[in-house]
This record gives C-alpha cells, structure tokens and sequence, in this order.
C-alpha cells in the first residue's frame, strides 16, 4: 500500500528530528517543520533521498564547509537560509 502524503510528511519529519548528531536534527527538523507541508512531491522525494545521507556530509554541507553534490545544491541553500535566521 503506498504512503499517503500525510504519513510521507510525518515519517520525513520524525527522519529529520532524529538523525545521528544534534546539530543535524535541529536544522533538518527546522527546515522540515518550516517547508515539508509547502513542497511537491517531486521536492518531498528528493528531501527523502537527502534523508539517506551521511551526517558529517550534511552538515559540511548546510555550513558551507563543502560544496552540496549537483542534485541536493538548491535544496542546501534552502536549508541553509533556514538555519541561519
């Protein structure tokens, strides 16, 4: 049975509130509580697919230590500007 866009939304936000370093679940979930209800689904997938990656690569990311890989680079900066208000 697929998901509905609901518990996609939910299960994508209880995955941002707990990943494996604090500083990741409080920008993510930020960001996903600001922007999940607002995105289509092809947004909502690739959030899920940013989901999937490492922690550290993430937060060099969003920090701008290093540079977001091709796919994710737009949806970074957005998460960026979200935790830099």
């Amino acid at each position: 049975m697929a998901e509905t866009r609901e518990i996609q939304i939910k299960r994508m936000k209880l995955r941002a509130m707990r990943r494996g370093i604090r500083e990741m679940d409080l920008i993510l979930s930020t960001y996903a509580d600001a922007r999940l209800d607002g995105m289509s689904e092809g947004e909502l997938a690739l959030f899920d697919q940013l989901l999937g990656e490492n922690d550290q690569d993430l937060y060099a990311w969003v920090t701008g230590q290093s540079p977001a890989e091709g796919q994710f680079a737009a949806m970074i900066e957005d998460i960026a500007g979200t935790y830099q208000k």
